[in-house]
């Protein structure tokens, strides 16, 4: 009996090994693709460099992004729009990635399109693409657009959480002290997007307002891109995706990528979170009478109470939920990654930092999907709209 137990619990090990075998190679053999990381803004505001190593400080680092198994980051370049000149605030953040990269050019490599990509990973190097998060930052300029997509933009979402004169995000859409104003885009706008076609530039539908996007889905002329957002159904805010949206997107055979902020996965997230705000506002307030510094008090409560932090999070299983809803709802051809990371405080459980793509895709196997669909998952579905945007 003792010999049969033996043989079973040996036949189960080789079993648990091959499986993780399995997802690791596939993994390593995946083109792997993250729409969206904000790691050049958490490196400006806080004086880092993400060639260094960063662990314990931020999501990311180049040395990082390669244990993670990432080939493909789009850099986000964003600020909020009360610069006085958000159009040099985003060069200026180019310019950040552009001096990285130079410094290790080894390690990571500025792609424009999808063969230099292909190159990239041929050489064993981080391929780095630029996304502007923010239409606010062209300053209602066509010239900024083109010069912005001649230093390397291939996507723009067209609104951030603000509007621009020609177009309404989805927060302000939302606020009922808005509600009367006109919605959705105006000439300008669909110039915009024509545009961005024209000259191969992705139109990022992620933030903008519901009449917003009805508007781009029926002026653009290519595949759109969702660089980070969610499903409404399971979490209804603001920023994630209806049913008739999804199904939208499909038709127009572009592609979701997931955010992993938990407030965006998770309908009980944030109440979960205002209960942890609530609970320490006295040590917050007090400490804000010392130090006026909101952001600096914020991560050292977050940090001081960083086990219900931990607790609060969602499970990773969460996450699928919402990539499963997407696949049954249109098939699996037009969902995949966006992170967020180092522009959330909180992501789903084991989902800790760049490192942890791999679990992902074990976590794909286990439910059943094929080695094929999670390649299109991991960035061949990403790879297909950025070729179809390409003059």
């Amino acid at each position: 009996m003792k010999h049969i137990v033996s043989i079973a619990f040996a036949v189960f090990f080789l079993i648990i090994s091959a499986t993780a075998q399995d997802y690791q190679k596939l993994h390593s053999k995946a083109i792997v693709v993250d729409t969206h990381n904000d790691i050049i803004d958490e490196c400006l505001d806080k004086g880092y460099s993400f060639d260094q190593p960063l662990i314990g400080k931020t999501h990311s680092d180049i040395q990082r992004f390669k244990q993670g198994g990432v080939d493909v980051q789009v850099f986000s370049i964003w600020c909020d729009g009360k610069q006085k000149n958000p159009y040099a605030f985003a060069n200026r953040m180019i310019d950040t990635l552009y001096a990285t990269i130079s410094r290790n050019g080894d390690k990571i490599v500025l792609v424009k399109n999808s063969w230099e990509l292909k190159k990239a990973i041929r050489d064993k190097k981080l391929a780095a693409m630029i996304g502007v998060e923010g239409g606010h930052m062209i300053e209602n300029d066509l010239a900024n657009l083109n010069n912005l997509y001649n230093r390397g933009t291939r996507y723009m979402t067209l609104t951030w959480n603000n509007s621009t004169p020609w177009a309404t995000s989805a927060m302000e859409e939302t606020i009922d002290s808005l509600r009367h104003q006109p919605k959705g885009m105006n000439d300008f706008g669909k110039q915009i997007v024509q545009k961005m076609n024209q000259m191969g530039m992705m139109v990022d539908l992620s933030h903008v307002g519901e009449q917003t996007f009805w508007d781009a889905i029926n002026t653009t002329t290519k595949p759109v891109l969702v660089s980070h957002s969610c499903v409404y159904t399971i979490c209804p805010v603001f920023r994630n995706l209806k049913d008739d949206q999804i199904k939208a997107i499909a038709k127009n055979n572009g592609v979701i990528q997931l955010n992993f902020f938990s407030g965006f996965l998770d309908s009980n997230f944030q109440k979960r979170y205002d209960a942890f705000v609530l609970r320490h506002k006295a040590e917050k307030d007090s400490l804000l009478l010392t130090n006026p510094d909101k952001k600096w008090v914020n991560d050292y409560i977050n940090t001081k109470y960083a086990s219900e932090r931990q607790a609060m999070r969602p499970p990773l299983s969460l996450l699928l939920e919402h990539l499963d809803y997407i696949v049954k709802l249109t098939g699996v051809n037009h969902v995949g990654l966006g992170s967020d990371f180092d522009g959330v405080g909180s992501t789903p459980q084991q989902l800790d930092d760049v490192t942890t793509y791999p679990i992902i895709t074990k976590a794909l196997l286990e439910k059943g999907y094929s080695k094929k669909a999670v390649k299109k998952i991991l960035g061949g579905n990403f790879l297909r709209v950025l070729k179809a945007n390409e003059k």
